[in-house]
């Protein structure tokens, strides 16, 4: 049957993703990094300042350091909780009204709830109505958090050319970093700046309301990027025939499998980072007494490094596959903390930078890789619930929990020898999920809706020509 194409969508040869203009995918990469920096600025800052605040200022009454902290990741893990549940919710109205529309309202929603968290009063002034509100704004933030990523890495992957979609597709990725460097650089500056116990008690709230900032340049550059051509002429076709679903269930229905890979692959790559990024910080404190200064330094190096290798990796996924560089990053990611905790031990400043840079250039090797990877396992219609879910569901028994299993293998054993075999557990369930997956290396995405209407039994005519 043949159905006349909706006039608002432009004709398919001039939606062919390789034709797209380099000038006009550098202001589309910009946009979704400029705002994905914003919203990661604001997530990672709680994770620091968990790792080194929190306890004390919200959970003054545990029984040790260690367990104040433990409590101070037990509300950190709200947020991953909370992840899930944006990614099903801005899945949804992302697959259904655009991704840009949602991306907008995600970056204010964790704007607010990341200023607000820069004016609550401690334990010790309300009592456990501090915690309690911190609770409540940890899940709006990581609620909304939860519908950033997939928004802004598939903005860039369906406008990316087939053959380098896995280096633009990458720059998202890299954003991650920096706006994790630009919280320590706030947080490192407050602690040379001020007496411990000034920090302790108002510092690490300016690095809060900074935020405020960084977040009406992030909304103001997203108001101006478009929408992806084959993402109009999918949602043309939805609307259109009404037989054509699109979103959550239809993913979880359709495409579990997908799903599961998708998860698969983020497990060793979730724990590995929060390993690195918040647990060392917990291991060097409690353990060595480490300087936060110091500690935060060697972040920054590291945060750099991490920043300008994403992107190379992401050209070596175009070049050799994406498995193979997957794989490769897994695998000496099960490794990393048997090599690195015994640099940590030095306290010598050189090796621990060494140390943490390297954990984050094997976690590249994963990282990079993943936009293009899970863009390529589903049909534009659900593409964007079924990249959030498969990257944010896994956030729960991944990345929420690896500072809390770390923190609490190291109270109860005393020793980094669990944490090392638990990383490495990880990695294994990572590679055996990589393995599975079929290389999708340079495919075009016009093929992959095809095959879906095919599979499905949908109207081709439409959706192929």
């Amino acid at each position: 049957m043949s159905v006349n194409k909706p006039t608002d969508v432009p004709d398919r040869k001039q939606t062919n993703v390789p034709e797209t203009e380099k000038s006009g995918l550098k202001k589309i990469v910009a946009a979704s990094m400029v705002g994905t920096v914003v919203e990661w600025y604001e997530f990672f800052l709680y994770a620091t300042a968990a790792s080194l605040v929190f306890g004390k200022f919200f959970f003054p009454n545990a029984d040790s350091e260690l367990d104040g902290i433990i409590a101070a990741f037990l509300t950190y893990a709200v947020g991953f909780i909370a992840r899930p549940l944006g990614g099903i919710v801005f899945g949804q109205i992302g697959d259904k009204l655009g991704r840009k529309h949602t991306l907008q309202v995600t970056i204010i929603m964790v704007g607010v709830a990341t200023f607000l968290m820069g004016c609550l009063p401690g334990f010790n002034s309300i009592g456990y109505w501090a915690p309690a509100l911190l609770v409540i704004l940890r899940f709006v933030q990581g609620f909304a958090v939860g519908g950033e990523w997939g928004g802004a890495v598939l903005l860039v992957a369906e406008h990316s050319p087939n053959q380098s979609r896995g280096f633009w597709s990458s720059w998202p990725q890299a954003a991650v970093p920096v706006g994790n460097l630009l919280a320590t650089l706030v947080l490192l500056g407050m602690s040379w700046i001020l007496p411990s116990d000034q920090f302790l008690s108002w510092g690490w709230r300016v690095a809060f309301w900074v935020s405020a900032f960084i977040v009406i340049i992030g909304y103001y550059i997203r108001t101006h990027v478009s929408e992806a051509p084959i993402f109009l002429e999918a949602r043309a076709q939805v609307e259109a025939d009404k037989a054509v679903s699109y979103g959550v269930l239809e993913v979880v229905r359709k495409y579990p499998k997908g799903i599961l890979g998708a998860m698969g692959l983020r497990f060793a790559e979730n724990i590995l980072y929060y390993i690195i990024v918040s647990f060392t910080i917990v291991y060097l404190k409690t353990v060595h007494a480490y300087d936060t200064s110091q500690l935060l330094l060697a972040l920054l190096v590291a945060h750099v490094i991490h920043f300008l290798v994403i992107p190379q990796v992401g050209r070596l996924s175009d070049a050799f596959g994406r498995k193979p560089v997957y794989l490769a990053g897994a695998v000496l990611g099960a490794g990393w903390a048997f090599l690195a905790f015994p640099m940590f031990d030095t306290r010598n400043p050189l090796m621990i930078i060494i140390a943490v840079t390297i954990g984050l250039c094997f976690h590249a090797l994963m990282y990079a890789g993943q936009p293009a990877i899970m863009a390529e396992m589903f049909p534009t219609r659900m593409r964007y619930s079924g990249v959030s879910l498969g990257y944010q569901v896994t956030s729960i028994v991944a990345g929420s929990m690896a500072p809390i299993i770390a923190t609490a293998l190291l109270k109860d054993f005393g020793s980094w020898l669990p944490v090392a075999i638990y990383v490495a557990a990880a990695c294994a369930i990572t590679a055996v999920a990589v393995i599975t997956l079929k290389e999708t290396r340079g495919a075009s995405l016009h093929d992959i809706d095809d095959a879906d209407a095919r599979k499905h039994g949908l109207n081709t005519a439409r959706v192929g020509n």
